[in-house]
């Protein structure tokens, strides 16, 4: 039991760590899953299209949601932001720093997704078969254009009988598999440049400010850990107060019955002092209202 509240207590106070991890492994399954993916295009001209850009971009969006979903500190920004403000003011400043932490690690693996199907290609061929200009490859000369749409459209299934050895469809494909690389690895070196480039000017830039920023987004990622901890603390021994009431009315019962009864002395130590005066429902509510709309200051002088 202690090695697992240790190991609780390690991702509470390395939640930053731990959610770089989690992207990571985001990553990876995109890449795994995009492996292990039948990719099979229908070869219709009015499919396509569809079939092939909802392949490069639907698990992106799947996959930015559950990066999203699985940032405990996305919740906390949305709860920073709506929360009213009572005695402590919002600072925007602490959530744009959040809402930039969140966006940065649930894009990574929409992006290494999108990466590696334009450097696998298939998925662009799909799509944009059917929009090339016949006129720029040999073969379709002496073909009506609804035969060539026809024949482009079947230019992903290189095991069709028309195209298995057909030398306008190698060149077809070819030629947009150098256009999917070549976007691919431009949008790789794009970004490598971007973080480059923030990585070594950022400390050009007011580093206070940043500071600043970071470390009062943790203190409210810290703080709302510990206000749920000590809530679900109070939970229980307020539970424990209200059986031992419970119990109380039976004490007769369980005498004849010979059970042991708790000593008034511990039942007070384990009930009303660490209850500190909190001892009904409507109290508790007003706690947490209070909590919720009057956030005390920053301030404990």
């Amino acid at each position: 039991m202690d090695r697992f509240r240790m190991i609780f207590q390690y991702f509470q106070s390395n939640s930053e760590s731990v959610m770089n991890g989690i992207c990571g492994l985001l990553a990876l399954a995109s890449v795994k899953l995009y492996t292990s993916l039948d990719f099979s295009c229908p070869c219709l001209p009015q499919y396509n299209m569809a079939y092939g850009l909802g392949i490069m971009f639907v698990p992106p969006i799947i996959l930015f949601l559950c990066g999203l979903i699985l940032n405990r500190q996305s919740l906390v920004m949305l709860e920073e932001w709506r929360r009213p403000a009572g005695h402590r003011k919002k600072d925007p400043a602490v959530i744009r720093y959040m809402c930039s932490s969140i966006m940065q690690r649930a894009m990574v693996a929409p992006v290494v997704w999108i990466i590696v199907t334009l450097l696998d290609g298939k998925c662009l061929i799909c799509a944009f078969s059917g929009s090339m200009d016949p006129q720029k490859f040999v073969g379709f000369a002496n073909v009506s254009a609804e035969q060539v749409q026809q024949l482009l459209a079947k230019v992903p299934c290189k095991d069709d009988e028309l195209m298995r050895n057909s030398t306008s469809r190698k060149a077809v494909s070819r030629y947009l598999r150098c256009w999917s690389q070549a976007l691919g690895w431009s949008i790789l070196l794009i970004l490598i440049i971007a973080a480059f480039l923030a990585r070594w000017l950022r400390p050009c830039f007011n580093q206070a400010t940043l500071l600043q920023a970071r470390h009062w987004s943790n203190y409210i990622d810290i703080e709302q850990k510990i206000f749920e901890e000590t809530c679900c603390e109070h939970s229980r021994l307020f539970a424990h107060k209200c059986i031992l009431h419970f119990f109380e009315s039976m004490q007769q019962e369980i005498r004849l019955h010979r059970f042991s009864l708790p000593r008034e002395g511990e039942e007070a130590e384990g009930g009303e002092g660490l209850l500190q005066g909190i001892t009904d429902q409507d109290q508790v509510n007003k706690l947490l209202k209070t909590w919720y709309y009057e956030k005390p200051p920053l301030d404990v002088s």
